[in-house]
């Protein structure tokens, strides 16, 4: 699949005025601290956007930048709508009423298997993990050929495009197909043929978050030994690399990872090794979440007191709010995800009062363009509304789940809504 040839931005170019890219950068991460949004601009992302490379933002920046442009939309900002780029379905005469959910997936999961190709000798994967986006090439190694820009880019955007499409659709249609793209990053850092050492750096984190991305698919699809795999693989990335960031990102998974599967010491062992990854790097967001996952393992092993520290641990660490050392990965950790990360404590501990309260504030604060978490926070909520005895809100939630989820693949999520009729049909 061809390219298309990027076309330069030169309106968001006019906004930047006389700011340098780096002053711009910092500009725009000063922003979204404004409205609690995390992103991870530096000056090279100002300038792939105002080359034409990111035809349109994700949904963090477009948040960022509709917040400094007020007033402006994003065609104003020079970027394309989404649905050209993505190749979103919109609503309309044609659209897919919620019977129909499963054929969807069927349909869209076909989609992306068709969309990551193996072409040739000149590229391992070229991939289109867009619905109908640009293409995202991952090229293969090739004798004495050097590896420069173009291939840890390719790596990069493939990992920005796994969790956008996650985000979207959820992991089923997701998982088998990626796994296509990490191959390829992998054979990149088998060759050894980077020029230099940023570039070698940049090339095992690349690599380790491609596999931490493909791992979190494995396990939200429920394949949790495939996702035990693949984040041990990153974590041993990341130890030979010395990457703490890429660390403390592994351990974090692999505790919610040992948490849902009732590998409670595990998830304990794991989130507090995190913690001591993620202590020099000057991310409070980040040491937040971890004390979440420690919360939770305390939780699962039935130790109120431990999980209310934990959780007073991280309350103090998320009110000192978002950095410039915040990971790009966390651009889903906003108050939203705490507050659900918090609900599942209390669940945990059977305090269905308090796990009802802090649920139900996850799905409202919830954007709805993260439509996979949004169902997943309405599902916590139709649970725990289960077992707290208030059988009518709950068998309403899970309808609204069930009505609104717009093509969401989650084996999570249809696993608990199994539960929550179990719950619901019990005398």
């Amino acid at each position: 699949m061809a390219m298309s040839r990027a076309v330069p931005n030169l309106a968001f170019r006019r906004l930047r005025g006389r700011y340098s890219p780096a002053e711009f950068a910092a500009a725009v991460r000063r922003a979204a601290r404004e409205i609690g949004e995390q992103v991870g601009c530096d000056a090279r992302y100002i300038g792939r956007v105002e080359a034409g490379e990111i035809r349109c933002p994700n949904y963090a920046y477009e948040r960022v930048f509709l917040h400094m442009f007020p007033g402006l939309s994003l065609s104003d900002l020079g970027f394309s709508a989404r649905e050209a780029v993505r190749g979103r379905r919109g609503a309309g005469p044609g659209s897919t009423a919620p019977a129909d959910i499963t054929t969807r997936n069927e349909e869209e999961s076909d989609v992306l298997r068709r969309a990551f190709m193996t072409s040739g000798s000149a590229t391992l994967a070229a991939v289109s993990l867009g619905l109908g986006g640009t293409a995202v090439a991952i090229p293969a190694p090739r004798g004495s050929h050097r590896i420069g820009e173009t291939e840890v880019r390719a790596v990069e955007d493939a990992v920005r495009e796994i969790r956008l499409l996650d985000d979207r659709y959820g992991a089923e249609g997701l998982y088998q197909i990626a796994a296509q793209p990490l191959r390829a990053a992998y054979a990149l850092l088998d060759s050894g043929g980077s020029a230099r050492r940023s570039t070698e750096e940049r090339l095992y984190a690349g690599a380790g978050e491609l596999s931490l991305s493909v791992g979190w698919l494995a396990h939200d699809s429920g394949r949790q030994e495939d996702a035990r795999s693949h984040y041990a693989e990153a974590l041993s990335t990341a130890r030979v690399a010395g990457n703490p960031a890429l660390e403390a990102h592994a351990f974090c998974n692999t505790s919610f990872l040992a948490r849902d599967s009732g590998r409670f010491r595990e998830a304990l062992r794991a989130a507090q090794a995190g913690l001591r990854a993620a202590g020099p790097l000057g991310s409070h967001r980040l040491r937040s979440l971890l004390s979440l996952r420690e919360a939770g393992a305390w939780a699962g092993l039935g130790d109120r007191t431990a999980c209310e520290q934990a959780l007073g641990r991280a309350h103090g660490f998320f009110d000192r709010g978002p950095a410039d050392g915040d990971p790009e990965w966390m651009s889903f950790f906003g108050e939203p995800e705490r507050e659900a990360l918090e609900a599942q404590c209390w669940s945990a501990l059977g305090d269905w009062r308090r796990a009802t309260r802090h649920a139900q504030r996850a799905a409202v604060l919830q954007n709805p363009h993260f439509a996979r978490n949004l169902a997943l926070y309405r599902t916590y909520l139709a649970r725990d509304l289960a077992y707290a005895g208030r059988r009518d809100e709950a068998a309403a939630e899970a309808r609204r789940v069930r009505d609104s989820s717009d093509g969401v693949a989650s084996a999570r999520v249809r696993g608990m809504l199994t539960e929550i009729r179990r719950v619901l049909a019990a005398p």
